[in-house]
């Protein structure tokens, strides 16, 4: 996109109304997760702290069949399962939480996410919360939703959630529905339609599509869906010039990959904005990309600053919400806009 309309979309979005930025919401990532580990109760409560409007769940499934808050479908790089369990190892040197039962998950220690350097844990982010330090374990699904509805009882806010249903495919293939059991789950907490402060999110369109025509009908509830896009190629349908009107028949959302909405080759003199959003919107469809990190690094060259980068994406290019691993700092930047 050529400089002058950079210009023109910030000088838009320096008028934009109050009613339509308050509409623009913050998603925490996995939790506070650039200030304690991910997905720990800990680092959930401190998101709802900070001000997040919804807290992200991802959910897989244990071998008794129930459903813990973990990214990875495997164990091996936020707790110390390799530690606890050698001999639980799959072939491809892998600890799946499904071959565990929730007990067991529940005995091991979770930290900060690492990779092993010549036998040693080294942090993925090394600025972040120590690894070792203090006690953190995996939660379940239910347990974290008895966290953020309690929260909002004692302090009268209606803060959301937006759980991930995460490797359908291989849970099917494992013999295991996981998208009906997520479902049951939010009917049984009483999230039941689309005015409800829930969005379910997931990779897989053909998921998506089972849990929209056949899983929810069957509960009896309607929820929002949200189509999550990693790159072009996956289902490059959806990149067409009508393919987020026929999205719109199955979801409510999609969750691009930042890249996807301002491209990784731009520079701060050549921002390129992508139609993606514009697209989205068109048909009808709400947009909340991931992930947005001020670890060092992490801020795209085009951005002067992780304040910048999220000036450039909520306004410039008109997402209506994002994933951060740093929730406050979008809280306070949305307040100060």
């Amino acid at each position: 996109m050529a400089k002058a309309k950079i210009l023109g979309a910030l000088l838009m979005a320096a008028t934009i109304s109050s009613s339509a930025l308050a509409q623009k919401i913050v998603i925490a990532h996995r939790g506070a997760s650039g200030y304690l580990p991910e997905h720990t109760l800990e680092a959930k409560a401190m998101a709802y702290a900070m001000g997040a409007d919804y807290i992200e769940q991802d959910v897989v499934m244990t071998r008794d069949d129930q459903m813990i808050v973990l990214h990875d479908i495997t164990l091996d790089r936020t707790t110390d399962v390799a530690d606890q369990f050698p001999d639980r190892i799959r072939d491809d040197g892998r600890y799946y939480a499904i071959d565990f039962t929730l007990q067991e998950i529940r005995g091991l220690n979770a930290s900060e996410g690492f990779r092993l350097r010549d036998g040693e844990k080294e942090q993925s982010y090394s600025s972040r919360f120590p690894i070792g330090s203090s006690s953190f374990r995996v939660s379940t699904f239910q347990e974290e939703i008895e966290l953020i509805q309690g929260l909002n009882k004692s302090t009268g806010k209606d803060i959301g959630i937006y759980p991930e249903i995460k490797g359908p495919e291989f849970h099917r293939a494992e013999g295991k529905d996981i998208s009906t059991a997520v479902v049951n789950v939010l009917k049984e907490y009483g999230y039941t339609t689309r005015q409800d402060k829930v969005f379910l999110q997931c990779f897989s369109f053909e998921e998506l599509d089972i849990i929209r025509n056949q899983i929810l009908p069957a509960a009896g509830i309607e929820v929002n869906l949200i189509q999550l896009i990693g790159n072009a190629e996956s289902y490059p349908w959806m990149f067409d010039e009508d393919g987020m009107n026929k999205l719109a028949d199955y979801v409510d959302g999609i969750g691009p990959e930042k890249g996807l909405v301002i491209t990784r080759n731009s520079t701060r003199d050549e921002i390129e904005i992508t139609d993606l959003v514009q697209r989205a919107h068109d048909a009808g469809l709400r947009v909340h990309p991931y992930t947005y990190r001020s670890d060092p690094g992490q801020v795209p060259r085009y951005a002067d600053s992780f304040e910048d980068l999220l000036e450039k994406h909520y306004f410039a290019a008109d997402v209506d919400g994002l994933f951060t691993d740093f929730p406050d700092k979008a809280v306070r930047f949305l307040q100060s806009r």
